[in-house]
């Protein structure tokens, strides 16, 4: 009796754990088809809305830069940043929608994927083979040199002068990410040479600047090329701008052609500044249009030659206006 009721007690043990396996296989399909649809629903897009947390790295200031004081040495900047990665990372938790959740995600993960050293080892390559630097307005700098050396350029522009000097010749420069090399970057340098003139240079920068080229001033057909062809003109800026208020703005062909003889005409007139006058003369001719779209409502406003006319007649013509508007 006694080994028959112990086979009987096994058998009802192996029955036991047959139901229980039975029952663990169920609910691991049923979490596997529950996930698998939360997947497809949030491929679909149709969990976007939804609000989950996440954990993020804080991106605030860290206490090393309060550290840092300004015009600290040049080498200070990098043990800074090595001390600032040796830190741990501060790392809280935001409530957003699970479309910025996943941009946040996909951001770090795609982080970690990154090897920095070999991202800025590359930069700097570039920057030494392929580097470009462009100094603009460089006649601010320049000063009228006499024959004698007396009455020279003012010593604080000179003295901007020598110190790009070594850059442009070829140095080592300290930068946050390592050294760069400066001797086979290509400097190229422009100013309005109105004032003052190239030759005002002291000169040895003038020697590392041997190739130079004068631009002609802008003409009515470069202003209307610059009126329609780049993607934001400044005629698609403002008929965006008005659309935004439920009205449409049109400009004609004999519109912009006279917008565009109107900038040349002033910029002759006074001191030419290029494609700059179009904003401008553009800002004075729409002035009352846009004041006025509020109540206007949605009826068209068409911009042809005769309202350009009309609008800027006054102005162009008085002398005074024409200084402080145009």
């Amino acid at each position: 009796m006694s080994v028959g009721g112990a086979e009987a007690s096994a058998t009802e043990r192996d029955a036991g754990a047959g139901s229980g396996g039975e029952a663990e296989s169920a609910d691991a399909a049923r979490y596997q088809r529950t996930r698998a649809k939360l997947k497809q629903l949030l491929l679909d897009g149709q969990l976007d809305g939804r609000d989950v947390e996440v954990e993020v790295t804080h991106s605030g200031p860290q206490m090393w830069d309060v550290m840092l004081p300004q015009g600290a040495p040049e080498g200070m900047e990098n043990f800074m940043e090595m001390l600032q990665e040796m830190s741990p990372k501060r790392k809280k938790k935001r409530a957003v929608k699970v479309s910025e959740a996943r941009r946040i995600l996909m951001e770090q993960e795609l982080d970690k994927l990154i090897d920095h050293e070999d991202v800025t080892g590359d930069a700097l390559e570039r920057v030494e083979k392929l580097g470009i630097i462009f100094l603009d307005e460089i006649d601010k700098i320049a000063g009228e040199r006499g024959p004698t050396g007396g009455g020279g350029p003012d010593v604080s522009r000179e003295g901007v002068q020598r110190d790009l000097l070594p850059i442009v010749e070829g140095s080592n420069v300290q930068t946050k990410y390592g050294m760069v090399k400066t001797d086979h970057v290509l400097f190229i340098a422009a100013g309005a040479f109105h004032v003052s003139k190239p030759s005002d240079l002291i000169p040895e920068l003038q020697g590392r600047f041997p190739i130079r080229v004068e631009l002609k001033p802008l003409t009515e057909e470069d202003f209307v090329r610059i009126m329609t062809e780049p993607e934001n003109a400044l005629t698609k800026q403002y008929a965006a701008l008005v659309e935004a208020e439920g009205a449409t703005l049109t400009f004609t062909a004999d519109g912009i052609a006279e917008v565009a003889r109107t900038a040349a005409q002033v910029n002759q007139r006074m001191e030419n500044i290029g494609a700059r006058r179009l904003h401008t003369v553009m800002t004075t001719l729409l002035e009352d249009v846009l004041y006025d779209l509020p109540d206007r409502g949605t009826a068209p406003i068409v911009v042809d030659a005769a309202l350009v006319t009309e609008r800027l007649r006054a102005v162009v013509e008085d002398e005074d206006l024409r200084r402080y508007i145009l």
